[in-house]
């Protein structure tokens, strides 16, 4: 499965996490198995991002696609820069 029907998958299943602050919340409390990471995304964020799925052991998925394209491909009407899966 690629990276676009997983985060297709994760949406329909309702498992996906939207946004920066929810998903590093989610992630210091091991509840995050896989985090995807669009390509545009701030450096301080892509720096914390990598060192707590590090600590935690968890799947960081660095993206070619942009946060528009991002959000388009989850249809929100919104940028997504960051993208989380909820352990089910």
């Amino acid at each position: 499965m690629d990276q676009t029907d997983q985060i297709k998958s994760a949406m329909k299943d309702g498992v996906a996490i939207i946004g920066e602050d929810r998903t590093l919340k989610l992630l210091r409390e091991h509840k995050i198995t896989k985090v995807f990471m669009a390509a545009n995304v701030r450096q301080n964020v892509k720096d914390d991002l990598k060192h707590y799925a590090h600590l935690e052991h968890v799947e960081l998925i660095e993206l070619s696609l942009t946060n528009e394209e991002l959000g388009t491909l989850c249809k929100k009407p919104f940028s997504i820069s960051i993208l989380g899966v909820r352990a089910e």
